[in-house]
């Protein structure tokens, strides 16, 4: 009797499963997506609510570091900057130590707007995170957290 040579079948691994980048941008797509009509319900633009964000979690920064820190150039967020300043959300002042430099700090406006608005994007990405099972969503952001390069 003869009997066909069987190979075996290799298990489904990760050679399967879609690369992270492509998952990861399309997640992020979608949740920009989401969070624009809460932006400009609040009147604030996605890189307004970036410098506000990098301003409430350490009070005092030059542009410079402001712009490493959220990974734009210093030329490029200059009319962020002067928007923000215009409608009093941050201060930019020079340097005692060095005119040439300007300090930034978040007003307390800055502060309400930043508050505000972030509340409302944490609800709706409570609407997304509902989709998974308690544990999961814990699972879930301890590893963003774990995973995210500023950690």
């Amino acid at each position: 009797m003869y009997l066909p040579e069987v190979t075996a079948v290799p298990p489904r691994d990760q050679d399967d499963r879609p690369d992270l980048a492509a998952v990861v941008t399309r997640l992020s797509r979608a949740l920009i997506a989401r969070e624009q009509p809460i932006l400009a319900a609040h009147g604030v633009s996605m890189w307004g609510y970036v410098v506000l964000t990098a301003l409430d979690e350490t009070p005092l920064r030059t542009q410079a570091a402001l712009a490493r820190t959220i990974g734009a150039d210093k030329t490029r967020i200059i009319g962020v900057l002067d928007d923000l300043q215009e409608r009093g959300l941050i201060r930019r002042q020079p340097d005692p130590a060095d005119r040439r430099v300007h300090l930034l700090r978040l007003t307390p406006a800055g502060r309400r707007l930043r508050t505000s608005t972030q509340r409302a994007i944490r609800q709706e990405e409570d609407r997304l995170l509902d989709r998974l099972p308690a544990a999961d969503r814990q699972a879930f952001l301890r590893v963003l957290r774990t995973l995210d390069p500023r950690s």
